[in-house]
């Protein structure tokens, strides 16, 4: 087996080392015979020293012009060499309890791939609720967070990756293409609940709960127009850290 980890990232410099560590933490805590991996940091445009902190921490760093997620994702799996796909979002942590998952995923041979329910610490009642809700549907339409997608890198090539007309959302886009995928190669596609990933609760933090209403509502009643149009988006890009 041979993993290629994928964090796309812009500005991260406050998080990505914590983030990297999580990573080497739970590799070195599975390694196994013949297995290999390679860690690829997409600095996604950055002004800060996100790609300097990378590189020192021994990550491959790659660079994408253009700020839009599924593109940085897109330019990390272009670069990847493994035979199997991780990408995992910069505010994010892994951990053993969830490799182990993944690993026995993957060495199952009934998987495209995976998903994961997320955990953020010292989230108000109404963000608690939000992620709640989420966390369900997620489950019911095994429909992935962004900030953890697992796939084959053949699947993920075949489908074409992440779609790059949008700007938000594109992960369970892309999960409905690999549920697709997996359905014509008698492979499932499912989301982890035993040991969730830990991510940043930043955007509640940074951002009221009235501007994070007006964000989901906008979405919910035009999704094509806002999904589409990155100025529609702030929540995901003004630059707020």
């Amino acid at each position: 087996m041979y993993l290629s980890v994928i964090i796309p990232a812009f500005n991260e410099e406050q998080l990505i080392l914590d983030c990297l560590n999580s990573v080497a933490h739970s590799l070195t805590a599975h390694q196994k015979s013949g297995f290999r991996h390679e860690v690829i940091v997409v600095d996604n445009n950055s002004t800060d020293n996100t790609a300097k902190l990378a590189k020192k921490a021994g990550a491959k760093v790659v660079f994408e012009p253009i700020n839009q997620i599924g593109r940085a994702r897109n330019t990390g799996a272009a670069a990847a060499t493994g035979d199997w796909l991780l990408f995992v979002d910069a505010d994010s942590l892994l951990n053993a309890g969830m490799m182990s998952d993944i690993f026995n995923m993957i060495e199952s041979n009934e998987y495209v791939g995976c998903g994961s329910v997320m955990h953020m610490p010292n989230l108000p009642w109404w963000g608690a609720v939000a992620m709640h809700l989420w966390t369900t549907t997620s489950v019911l339409c095994r429909w992935a967070s962004g900030a953890l997608v697992v796939c084959r890198t053949d699947a993920f090539r075949e489908v074409g990756g992440f779609n790059q007309e949008m700007f938000a959302a594109d992960e369970i886009d892309l999960s409905r293409l690999l549920k697709r995928w997996g359905r014509q190669h008698n492979l499932k596609f499912t989301i982890l609940t035993q040991h969730p990933l830990v991510t940043s609760p930043r955007k509640v933090q940074l951002y009221s709960g009235r501007e994070i209403a007006q964000q989901i509502l906008s979405v919910m009643l035009s999704p094509r127009k806002v999904l589409h149009d990155k100025k529609k988006l702030p929540i995901w890009y003004d630059g707020r850290r």
